[in-house]
């Protein structure tokens, strides 16, 4: 499966479930991840997505411990299956709030 089609079914999924889905692209900074997911009570999850064998760039690798350092919430999904497992995850949290 595509990146692109495990971004679309993300984006799906989390429409869903109450949240935005935001394509963040940053003129100027290299490596920003591919969407930012933002939810009521001021959830905010920073997702970069790959298709199962995808790797990061070394600018990808940098800017995840930017954000990490920053104290913000930054995901590396790899394939179907872990999308399907970050959505679970995000459904436990939701119904925990």
């Amino acid at each position: 499966m595509q990146e692109k089609d495990i971004e679309k079914w993300m984006t799906e999924q989390v429409r869903r479930l109450g949240g935005m889905s935001l394509k963040f692209v940053s003129p100027g900074n290299p490596g920003v991840p591919d969407r930012i997911y933002i939810f009521p009570g001021g959830k905010i999850y920073f997702v970069e997505l790959k298709k199962e064998l995808g790797r990061l760039s070394g600018v990808q690798k940098w800017q995840r411990e930017r954000f990490q350092k920053m104290g913000c919430q930054f995901y590396v999904i790899k394939g179907m299956n872990s999308a399907r497992e970050f959505i679970k995850e995000l459904e436990h949290e939701i119904q925990a709030a």
